[in-house]
Protein backbone atom coordinates (compact mmCIF):
# COMPACT_ATOMS: atom_id res chain seq x y z
CA UNK A 1 0.00 0.00 0.00
CA UNK A 2 1.22 3.63 -1.04
CA UNK A 3 0.34 6.39 -0.14
CA UNK A 4 -0.02 10.39 -1.17
CA UNK A 5 -1.45 13.56 -0.53
CA UNK A 6 -3.67 14.06 -3.73
CA UNK A 7 -6.11 17.96 -3.30
CA UNK A 8 -7.58 17.36 -0.44
CA UNK A 9 -6.80 13.99 0.22
CA UNK A 10 -4.18 11.57 1.42
CA UNK A 11 -5.09 8.88 -1.25
CA UNK A 12 -4.33 5.10 -0.18
CA UNK A 13 -3.47 2.95 -3.15
CA UNK A 14 -1.63 -0.20 -5.06
CA UNK A 15 0.62 -0.01 -7.91
CA UNK A 16 1.81 -3.17 -9.90
CA UNK A 17 3.22 -3.36 -12.84
CA UNK A 18 6.73 -1.53 -14.13
CA UNK A 19 7.37 2.29 -13.39
CA UNK A 20 7.62 2.64 -16.76
CA UNK A 21 4.99 1.30 -18.05
CA UNK A 22 2.09 2.53 -19.77
CA UNK A 23 -0.21 4.15 -17.03
CA UNK A 24 -3.63 2.95 -16.38
CA UNK A 25 -6.03 3.84 -13.21
CA UNK A 26 -8.77 1.35 -12.26
CA UNK A 27 -11.56 3.03 -9.96
CA UNK A 28 -13.73 0.91 -7.91
CA UNK A 29 -17.41 1.70 -7.24
CA UNK A 30 -19.80 1.80 -4.45
CA UNK A 31 -19.97 -0.38 -2.08
CA UNK A 32 -16.92 -1.76 -3.32
CA UNK A 33 -13.00 -1.08 -3.49
CA UNK A 34 -9.60 -2.11 -5.27
CA UNK A 35 -10.01 -5.93 -4.40
CA UNK A 36 -12.28 -5.18 -7.55
CA UNK A 37 -8.82 -5.67 -9.23
CA UNK A 38 -7.28 -8.20 -8.02
CA UNK A 39 -7.41 -9.90 -11.21
CA UNK A 40 -7.49 -7.44 -13.86
CA UNK A 41 -3.72 -5.70 -12.00
CA UNK A 42 -1.45 -8.59 -13.07
CA UNK A 43 -3.29 -9.26 -16.33
CA UNK A 44 -2.59 -5.20 -17.01
CA UNK A 45 0.63 -5.56 -15.82
CA UNK A 46 1.88 -8.76 -17.73
CA UNK A 47 0.89 -6.10 -20.76
CA UNK A 48 3.25 -3.53 -19.30
CA UNK A 49 0.66 -1.27 -17.69
CA UNK A 50 1.57 0.85 -14.58
CA UNK A 51 -1.36 0.00 -12.81
CA UNK A 52 -2.71 2.44 -10.41
CA UNK A 53 -5.68 1.63 -8.31
CA UNK A 54 -6.64 4.24 -5.42
CA UNK A 55 -9.60 4.18 -3.00
CA UNK A 56 -12.09 6.49 -3.55
CA UNK A 57 -12.39 8.95 -0.85
CA UNK A 58 -14.66 7.61 2.25
CA UNK A 59 -12.87 4.05 1.54
CA UNK A 60 -10.41 2.00 3.30
CA UNK A 61 -7.28 3.97 4.20
CA UNK A 62 -7.98 7.53 2.25
CA UNK A 63 -8.52 10.26 4.74
CA UNK A 64 -9.30 13.54 4.21
CA UNK A 65 -6.27 15.97 4.81
CA UNK A 66 -8.44 18.90 6.90
CA UNK A 67 -11.65 17.91 8.55
CA UNK A 68 -13.31 21.13 7.68
CA UNK A 69 -13.26 19.64 4.04
CA UNK A 70 -17.16 18.63 3.20
CA UNK A 71 -17.44 15.11 3.31
CA UNK A 72 -19.13 14.73 -0.34
CA UNK A 73 -19.67 12.34 -2.53
CA UNK A 74 -21.17 13.88 -5.11
CA UNK A 75 -19.63 13.53 -9.10
CA UNK A 76 -17.17 16.79 -8.89
CA UNK A 77 -15.81 15.71 -6.25
CA UNK A 78 -14.94 11.91 -8.04
CA UNK A 79 -13.95 13.56 -10.73
CA UNK A 80 -11.67 16.77 -8.69
CA UNK A 81 -10.08 13.52 -6.67
CA UNK A 82 -9.14 11.58 -10.30
CA UNK A 83 -7.38 14.48 -11.30
CA UNK A 84 -5.88 15.50 -8.48
CA UNK A 85 -4.13 11.80 -8.20
CA UNK A 86 -3.05 12.63 -11.35
CA UNK A 87 -1.21 15.51 -10.76
CA UNK A 88 0.58 13.88 -7.38
CA UNK A 89 1.57 11.02 -9.55
CA UNK A 90 2.96 12.88 -12.25
CA UNK A 91 0.84 11.49 -14.39
CA UNK A 92 0.01 13.95 -17.81
CA UNK A 93 -2.59 11.46 -19.61
CA UNK A 94 -3.35 7.77 -18.67
CA UNK A 95 -5.37 4.84 -19.40
CA UNK A 96 -8.86 5.31 -17.67
CA UNK A 97 -11.06 2.09 -16.41
CA UNK A 98 -14.11 1.92 -13.95
CA UNK A 99 -17.16 1.31 -12.92
CA UNK A 100 -20.19 3.05 -10.59
CA UNK A 101 -18.71 5.55 -8.57
CA UNK A 102 -15.07 4.97 -10.00
CA UNK A 103 -16.38 4.90 -13.50
CA UNK A 104 -17.88 8.42 -13.19
CA UNK A 105 -14.70 9.80 -11.87
CA UNK A 106 -13.33 8.53 -15.07
CA UNK A 107 -15.75 9.42 -17.14
CA UNK A 108 -15.86 13.03 -15.53
CA UNK A 109 -12.36 13.38 -16.32
CA UNK A 110 -12.59 12.38 -19.95
CA UNK A 111 -15.37 14.26 -20.48
CA UNK A 112 -14.01 17.71 -18.71
CA UNK A 113 -10.01 17.00 -18.92
CA UNK A 114 -9.64 15.01 -22.39
CA UNK A 115 -5.95 15.65 -22.51
CA UNK A 116 -5.94 13.94 -19.16
CA UNK A 117 -7.41 10.51 -20.59
CA UNK A 118 -5.64 8.08 -23.45
CA UNK A 119 -8.81 6.04 -23.58
CA UNK A 120 -11.75 5.56 -21.34
CA UNK A 121 -13.35 1.69 -20.36
CA UNK A 122 -16.38 2.90 -18.47
CA UNK A 123 -19.12 0.35 -16.68
CA UNK A 124 -22.57 1.19 -17.73
CA UNK A 125 -21.44 3.96 -20.24
CA UNK A 126 -21.96 7.44 -19.75
CA UNK A 127 -22.38 8.21 -16.46
CA UNK A 128 -22.59 10.90 -15.81
CA UNK A 129 -26.05 12.30 -13.83
CA UNK A 130 -27.96 14.80 -15.00
CA UNK A 131 -28.96 15.96 -11.36
CA UNK A 132 -31.42 18.56 -12.82
CA UNK A 133 -33.46 15.64 -14.39
CA UNK A 134 -32.96 13.40 -11.02
CA UNK A 135 -37.07 14.64 -10.25
CA UNK A 136 -38.64 12.75 -13.80
CA UNK A 137 -39.16 9.28 -12.36
CA UNK A 138 -38.48 6.37 -14.81
CA UNK A 139 -40.59 2.99 -15.29
CA UNK A 140 -41.89 1.02 -12.01
CA UNK A 141 -39.55 -1.40 -12.62
CA UNK A 142 -36.33 0.48 -13.09
CA UNK A 143 -37.26 2.57 -10.12
CA UNK A 144 -38.02 -0.55 -7.91
CA UNK A 145 -34.00 -1.18 -8.58
CA UNK A 146 -32.71 2.04 -6.99
CA UNK A 147 -34.67 1.49 -4.02
CA UNK A 148 -31.65 1.73 -1.74
CA UNK A 149 -31.28 5.46 -3.11
CA UNK A 150 -34.60 6.29 -1.92
CA UNK A 151 -34.13 4.59 1.45
CA UNK A 152 -30.82 6.62 1.74
CA UNK A 153 -32.45 9.68 1.50
CA UNK A 154 -34.18 9.27 4.63
CA UNK A 155 -32.74 9.66 8.21
CA UNK A 156 -33.96 6.06 8.35
CA UNK A 157 -31.99 5.19 5.99
CA UNK A 158 -28.60 7.06 6.91
CA UNK A 159 -29.64 5.81 10.68
CA UNK A 160 -29.70 2.04 8.81
CA UNK A 161 -26.32 2.29 6.96
CA UNK A 162 -24.89 3.51 10.14
CA UNK A 163 -25.90 0.91 12.11
CA UNK A 164 -25.02 -2.52 10.02
CA UNK A 165 -23.25 -0.88 6.65
CA UNK A 166 -21.97 -4.43 6.15
CA UNK A 167 -25.11 -6.16 5.98
CA UNK A 168 -26.80 -2.96 3.62
CA UNK A 169 -23.85 -3.45 1.28
CA UNK A 170 -23.60 -7.35 1.51
CA UNK A 171 -27.30 -7.44 0.48
CA UNK A 172 -26.36 -4.94 -2.56
CA UNK A 173 -23.53 -7.54 -3.46
CA UNK A 174 -26.24 -10.10 -3.86
CA UNK A 175 -29.14 -7.96 -5.20
CA UNK A 176 -26.61 -6.08 -7.93
CA UNK A 177 -24.84 -9.56 -9.01
CA UNK A 178 -27.60 -12.39 -8.84
CA UNK A 179 -25.06 -14.79 -10.72
CA UNK A 180 -21.48 -14.15 -8.93
CA UNK A 181 -21.45 -16.37 -5.78
CA UNK A 182 -19.28 -14.80 -3.95
CA UNK A 183 -17.46 -16.36 -0.01
CA UNK A 184 -17.52 -15.21 3.09
CA UNK A 185 -13.75 -14.05 2.83
CA UNK A 186 -13.93 -12.61 -0.40
CA UNK A 187 -17.12 -9.93 1.03
CA UNK A 188 -14.80 -9.58 4.23
CA UNK A 189 -11.70 -8.58 2.19
CA UNK A 190 -13.97 -4.96 1.08
CA UNK A 191 -15.96 -5.13 4.04
CA UNK A 192 -13.18 -3.25 6.09
CA UNK A 193 -13.08 -1.04 3.68
CA UNK A 194 -16.46 0.53 4.87
CA UNK A 195 -15.08 0.45 8.18
CA UNK A 196 -13.60 4.94 6.62
CA UNK A 197 -14.54 6.97 9.39
CA UNK A 198 -16.34 9.05 6.71
CA UNK A 199 -17.88 6.29 4.72
CA UNK A 200 -21.42 6.81 5.63
CA UNK A 201 -20.83 10.41 5.47
CA UNK A 202 -19.77 10.35 1.91
CA UNK A 203 -22.24 8.05 0.88
CA UNK A 204 -25.15 9.64 1.91
CA UNK A 205 -24.26 12.88 0.72
CA UNK A 206 -23.83 11.14 -2.92
CA UNK A 207 -26.96 9.29 -3.10
CA UNK A 208 -28.34 13.02 -1.78
CA UNK A 209 -26.83 15.36 -4.23
CA UNK A 210 -27.53 13.43 -7.12
CA UNK A 211 -31.42 13.83 -6.55
CA UNK A 212 -30.41 17.52 -5.85
CA UNK A 213 -31.69 16.85 -2.20
CA UNK A 214 -28.58 17.94 -0.56
CA UNK A 215 -25.78 20.99 -1.59
CA UNK A 216 -22.91 20.39 -2.70
CA UNK A 217 -19.05 21.14 -1.72
CA UNK A 218 -19.68 24.95 -3.05
CA UNK A 219 -15.42 24.70 -3.56
CA UNK A 220 -17.11 22.56 -6.82
CA UNK A 221 -19.84 24.16 -7.68
CA UNK A 222 -18.16 25.34 -11.10
CA UNK A 223 -17.28 21.50 -12.29
CA UNK A 224 -21.38 20.48 -11.33
CA UNK A 225 -21.75 23.49 -13.40
CA UNK A 226 -20.18 22.23 -16.36
CA UNK A 227 -21.61 18.70 -15.93
CA UNK A 228 -24.76 20.45 -16.09
CA UNK A 229 -24.58 20.45 -19.80
CA UNK A 230 -24.14 16.73 -20.14
CA UNK A 231 -20.66 17.44 -21.86
CA UNK A 232 -19.86 14.50 -24.69
CA UNK A 233 -16.85 12.60 -24.31
CA UNK A 234 -14.49 12.76 -27.23
CA UNK A 235 -11.53 9.69 -26.05
CA UNK A 236 -11.45 6.32 -27.60
CA UNK A 237 -13.81 4.48 -25.14
CA UNK A 238 -15.10 0.76 -24.95
CA UNK A 239 -18.58 0.72 -22.85
CA UNK A 240 -19.50 -2.58 -20.89
CA UNK A 241 -22.88 -3.59 -19.65
CA UNK A 242 -23.14 -7.05 -17.38
CA UNK A 243 -26.12 -9.44 -18.78
CA UNK A 244 -27.67 -9.62 -15.13
CA UNK A 245 -26.93 -6.57 -13.69
CA UNK A 246 -29.30 -6.30 -11.54
CA UNK A 247 -29.64 -2.26 -11.04
CA UNK A 248 -29.35 -1.82 -15.14
CA UNK A 249 -30.82 -4.97 -16.44
CA UNK A 250 -31.73 -3.43 -19.89
CA UNK A 251 -27.93 -2.25 -20.42
CA UNK A 252 -27.32 1.38 -21.78
CA UNK A 253 -26.20 1.02 -25.16
CA UNK A 254 -28.92 3.71 -25.82
CA UNK A 255 -26.05 6.52 -23.97
CA UNK A 256 -23.84 6.11 -27.07
CA UNK A 257 -24.93 9.20 -28.57
CA UNK A 258 -22.84 11.04 -26.07
CA UNK A 259 -19.21 9.41 -26.98
CA UNK A 260 -18.18 10.96 -30.07
CA UNK A 261 -15.00 9.18 -30.83
CA UNK A 262 -13.59 5.99 -31.62
CA UNK A 263 -16.57 4.39 -29.38
CA UNK A 264 -17.36 0.63 -29.22
CA UNK A 265 -19.76 -1.14 -26.64
CA UNK A 266 -19.98 -4.80 -24.97
CA UNK A 267 -22.08 -6.73 -22.95
CA UNK A 268 -20.57 -9.52 -21.12
CA UNK A 269 -22.52 -12.53 -20.41
CA UNK A 270 -23.75 -13.66 -17.12
CA UNK A 271 -21.92 -10.93 -15.25
CA UNK A 272 -23.18 -8.23 -12.68
CA UNK A 273 -22.37 -4.85 -11.03
CA UNK A 274 -19.39 -5.95 -9.91
CA UNK A 275 -18.05 -6.25 -13.34
CA UNK A 276 -13.84 -6.20 -12.89
CA UNK A 277 -14.40 -8.25 -10.09
CA UNK A 278 -16.37 -11.16 -11.70
CA UNK A 279 -15.40 -10.83 -15.04
CA UNK A 280 -11.65 -9.85 -14.88
CA UNK A 281 -10.26 -11.13 -18.44
CA UNK A 282 -13.68 -9.22 -19.90
CA UNK A 283 -12.24 -5.91 -18.31
CA UNK A 284 -8.64 -6.30 -18.74
CA UNK A 285 -9.50 -7.39 -22.67
CA UNK A 286 -11.58 -4.21 -23.00
CA UNK A 287 -8.77 -1.67 -21.37
CA UNK A 288 -5.90 -3.72 -23.93
CA UNK A 289 -8.11 -3.00 -26.68
CA UNK A 290 -9.43 0.52 -26.50
CA UNK A 291 -5.59 1.84 -25.93
CA UNK A 292 -4.26 0.85 -29.29
CA UNK A 293 -7.36 2.75 -30.60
Amino acid sequence: MKHIDAGVLNVGYLETGPASGWPVVLLHGFPYDIHAYDEVSPLLAAEGARVIVPYLRGYGPTRFLSAATPRSGEQAALGADLLALLDALQIPSAHLAGYDWGGRAACVVAALWPERAKSLVSYNSYNIQDIAKSGEPDTPEKEYGIWYQYYLQSERGAAGLKKDRRAFCRLLWKLWSPTWKFDDATFARTASSFDNPDFVDVVIQSYRHRMALAPGDPALAGIEQRLAKQPNISVPTITLDGATDGIRPAGTAAQAAHFTGHHEHRVIPNAGHNIAQEAPRAFADAVLAVRTW
